[in-house]
């Protein structure tokens, strides 16, 4: 049997790989290192929990070995899809290069730039990166990548499905063509193929599993939830989830969800049913995301809900159980997910919580593993389920918002909606009008001009008949009163509509 100290390296790697525990390398350990140390390019296929990332750590340690960084010029790069994996790297680079003097730093969103550029300017000789923020950092001339010797591309097929390619063709393209180049990927896919054509120099092809095969040490079950309605699909799935942990003996799981906010519901569900649950995805803060995996790692948190975030590539040890939650639009997502457990020789096992409108990407999935899990029984109590969703009450009537647009409004048995009649006017008018010698009402005539645009609708009050006389139209008119009385002209008989400007001038006249 292979041992690490039959591939050729320094005494100084082989006691670190020593305090981790370890002395017989996994297959694509094995194959890649000796040729990655001779220097040619590697084109490795593995799935997930196969050992890749010392597969490509171990011999970078020990090329850089010997040499001498440069302010804002790393001599390696390591390329991860995700700011979680990218973590990972740095923590097995860190531990398997404890005793040579190297300097490393990780570049990634969430946190604190200039911490970065700092340790850039002092010199590194690994660059650990996420494709954005290594980009970043270049557009801002803060790195510099033409001192690159070596690089590597880690989990290739999932920078495909983030729509990192572009970016990752152009960090080619700003590296030396003389570079090494070790790639890693789980499936190859006709992007990834056309990828590793154009710019890996005649690539050594590892191949130590079939694409996307399930590993044979964990044992797979399916649950169908028998509920068909879908008001009551996601609640139903959410109270089998609870009883499926709760007859299980688990030191630790990941439930699986297909959205974020799946995750976030999920794990408020369970955490409200008093199990040790928290969610993990993209959309949360970088620092939260990574004290939640610290504290799954150390085993302080039982249940870690997430999106395919933390699918592919996180080395979480001694996870004993998975939960699918939902099944993976894409039938790869699958095996990474359940991945997560039955690593290192362990074993694992995997729950799949099947509805029937899953049933599409179910056969998806059976037809990629050419297997199909062991059918599960529950007993799962339903009280509650029908009351998952109330019916909307019926909207009896609307009303206008004061910005014009309506809203429903509730309308009381027993209340009239008769229309109110108006208030009746502070000002009483009395309906006859007292005679005034002709001279008066000439006055009043010819201050009251009878043609008077109306503000309200934008027409022409009509001047009063020729028969009628300027007393008789202001009987008419009293009866809609405009303006307030004067308490010096009460009595005069002329009407609280008649200005009282109008009125004084009359009687001086």
């Amino acid at each position: 049997m292979t041992k690490f100290t039959d591939l050729g390296l320094s005494p100084e790697i082989l006691k670190a790989v020593a305090d981790t525990g370890y002395d017989t390398p996994t297959a694509i350990q094995e194959q890649a290192i000796p040729i990655a140390l001779v220097g040619l390019d590697v084109l490795g296929i593995a799935q997930t929990g196969t050992g890749k990332t010392a597969a490509f750590t171990l011999p970078m340690i020990e090329k850089l070995a010997s040499g001498r960084s440069r302010a804002r010029m790393p001599r390696a790069i390591v390329l991860a899809p995700t700011r979680e994996l990218a973590d990972q790297v740095a923590e097995a680079f860190e531990k398997y290069a404890k005793y040579c003097k190297l300097n490393w730093a990780l570049l990634i969103g969430g946190v604190s730039m200039s911490d970065q550029v700092a340790k850039l300017d002092k010199g590194v000789d690994v660059l650990i990166a996420t494709p954005g923020r290594l980009l970043d950092l270049f557009e801002r001339s803060k790195v510099m990548l033409n001192g690159v010797q070596l690089m590597v591309i880690d989990e290739a097929d999932r920078m495909l499905d983030m729509g990192f390619i572009p970016d990752i063709e152009r960090i080619f393209k700003l590296t030396p063509p003389s570079r090494q180049t070790l790639f890693f990927s789980a499936t190859m896919p006709p992007e990834i193929t056309r990828l590793t054509e154009q710019f890996l120099k005649n690539p050594v092809r590892i191949e130590v599993s079939r694409p996307a095969s399930t590993n044979e040490n964990i044992t797979q079950y399916v649950y169908k939830v028998p509920s068909k309605d879908s008001k009551t699909m996601a609640k139903a799935k959410r109270m089998a989830l609870r009883t499926l942990i709760g007859q299980l003996e688990i030191t630790n799981g990941i439930v699986f969800c297909n959205r974020k906010s799946d995750v976030d519901i999920v794990a408020k569900s369970l955490s409200v049913h008093g199990f040790n649950a928290a969610p993990i995805h993209g959309d949360l803060d970088q620092s939260l995301r990574m004290k939640t995996l610290d504290a799954f790692r150390k085993g302080d948190l039982k249940l870690l809900v997430a999106s395919d975030v933390a699918a592919r590539g996180l080395d979480i040890p001694n996870v004993g159980h998975v939960f699918n939650f939902d099944v993976p639009i894409h039938a790869d997502d699958y095996v990474h997910r359940i991945g997560r457990t039955g690593r290192a020789g362990r074993t694992g096992e995997a729950y799949l919580i099947l509805s029937p409108s899953d049933e599409k990407n179910y056969d998806k999935v059976l037809k990629l593993i050419k297997k199909e899990p062991n059918p599960l029984e529950l007993e799962v109590d339903w009280t509650g389920l029908e009351d998952a969703r109330p019916e909307r009450p019926e909207r009896k009537g609307r009303e206008r918002s004061p910005r014009g647009r309506s809203r429903p409004v509730k309308v009381s048995e027993g209340v009239s909606m008769e229309p109110v009649a108006p208030a009746a006017s502070p000002v009483e008018v009395s309906e006859s009008i007292p005679e005034v010698d002709n001279s008066t009402a000439a006055a009043i005539a010819e201050v009251v001009k009878p043609e008077k645009k109306s503000r309200r609708r934008g027409g022409v009050k009509s001047a009063p008949p020729v028969d009628e006389t300027p007393i008789e139209s202001l009987k008419k008119s009293a009866k809609k009163p405009e303006y307030s009385t004067d308490k010096d002209i009460e009595g005069t008989g002329f009407g609280a509509h008649v200005p009282a400007f109008l009125l004084r001038s009359a009687y001086r006249n």
